[in-house]
């Protein structure tokens, strides 16, 4: 016999026995976990349930479930009645983010001390209070509530062609899918994100999920709506999977100023909000926008407006790689501050500055006296407290000499 097939019937033989004490574990412990159920009322409740036979009394079952992307699993006891376990989890007081995966699986004790884990189901919390039609091309899925199907053509198309103008930036993973689910109103939309914990209206990207929450109504602002709004939270997924889990560690002017680049029609009322404060003198110096926006709602739309501006002045003076290498420095945990330093050897109260008169017209030595003020008086402080040691020795050597 050769080695070739010795070695073959080796393998037979291991696989064999393998099986072999697979099958004898299973039936030495006798217990089947069958008709495994989950089933749902959004924002109400999901209803597991199975049916569970062991050879001796049963102890206990335990319900194991988690949400794929959160690292702590719920472990609940469930109730008993003819042989069916069932929990009927709350949702509206216990929140689950909208469109998670959600996985789990059922633990059996017995009296005698052994216990049986069944493998894990899983399925996605859709939203199911609507009837969602789906539109999908390559790894883009666009789901809509209402419209007809050129509504849900238009939404792929805009997906497509946002992501073009994204990868113009920084490249794109284009292994993974985006979902995006639009609602006919900002009510419904709202209701979603309350129902997760979130609170926002016009639109909503959860990067780890790889879904896009957006409002938008059939009817004739339907094009510049999905041209604002879905390449905007898109470029957040995509900027997520470009730098992984360090994503939060970026400053929100740069979050909110490359969604807003890849956006198809940009906000005209953002220069006009940039007008209005530069002629009141009440920009929102840059550095404080690293910290989350304003939740104030005039404070908020001028940072997002300022957000925009700003990342499209560096993006034309060093260009994508000046960008990308901006990103990635900041994902590696770098300060705000340190890093524009760093990338571009300016200091970020310097690129403010340029970018206000630049780009808004704004008065430079207006702007120049104001960044340089608390310089400015840190220097007199300097100054003043040795000449006021000065003029107290004079007046001492005075008062002697008489």
């Amino acid at each position: 016999m050769g080695k070739i097939a010795r070695t073959f019937i080796a393998i037979i033989l291991g696989a064999g026995l393998l099986l072999g004490s697979t099958w004898q574990a299973q039936a030495q412990s006798g217990i089947d976990v069958t008709n495994i159920q989950a089933d749902y009322e959004f924002g109400e409740e999901i209803r597991f349930s199975a049916e569970v036979s062991a050879p001796s009394p049963i102890q206990e079952v335990l319900l194991l479930f988690r949400d794929l992307n959160e690292e702590n699993t719920r472990v609940i006891s469930l109730a008993e009645e003819a042989g069916r376990y069932y929990y009927a989890y709350d949702t509206s007081t216990n929140l689950l983010r909208p469109f998670a995966t959600i996985s789990y699986s059922f633990q059996v004790t017995l009296k005698n001390g052994e216990s049986f884990t069944s493998e894990s189901s899983s399925f996605i919390y859709e939203d199911n209070r609507f009837d969602w039609q789906m539109r999908e091309e390559d790894n883009i899925r666009v789901h809509w509530s209402e419209g007809d199907d050129a509504f849900g053509q238009a939404a792929l198309d805009t997906a497509r062609n946002g992501l073009v103008k994204i990868q113009s930036f920084f490249p794109i993973d284009k292994s993974e899918a985006f979902d995006i689910y639009i609602y006919a109103s900002p009510s419904e939309l709202q209701d979603t994100l309350f129902m997760g914990g979130e609170l926002w209206v016009a639109g909503h990207a959860n990067p780890e999920l790889g879904i896009v929450l957006v409002s938008i109504a059939p009817g004739s602002q339907q094009t510049i709506l999905m041209q604002k709004h879905i390449p905007h939270e898109l470029a957040h997924i995509v900027l997520y999977r470009h730098v992984g889990e360090n994503y939060n560690r970026l400053p929100t002017w740069l979050l909110e100023g490359i969604a807003s680049l890849a956006e198809l029609y940009p906000n005209p009322d953002y220069q006009l909000a940039l007008e209005r404060a530069v002629d009141a003198n009440m920009l929102i110096p840059i550095s404080e926008l690293c910290q989350p926006f304003s939740r104030d709602a005039s404070q908020a739309f001028l940072s997002y407006a300022e957000a925009a501006s700003f990342t499209r002045y560096l993006h034309s003076s060093f260009g994508s790689s000046g960008l990308d290498e901006l990103i990635r420095t900041y994902a590696d945990g770098i300060s705000c501050e340190t890093g524009v330093m760093r990338v571009f050897s300016k200091p970020i109260t310097y690129l403010d500055a340029s970018w206000q008169e630049s780009v808004l017209g704004a008065n430079l030595l207006g702007v120049a006296f104001r960044e340089t003020l608390p310089y400015l008086l840190l220097f007199a402080i300097i100054l003043i407290s040795p000449l006021g040691q000065a003029i107290s020795s004079l007046r001492r050597q005075k008062n002697n000499d008489r």
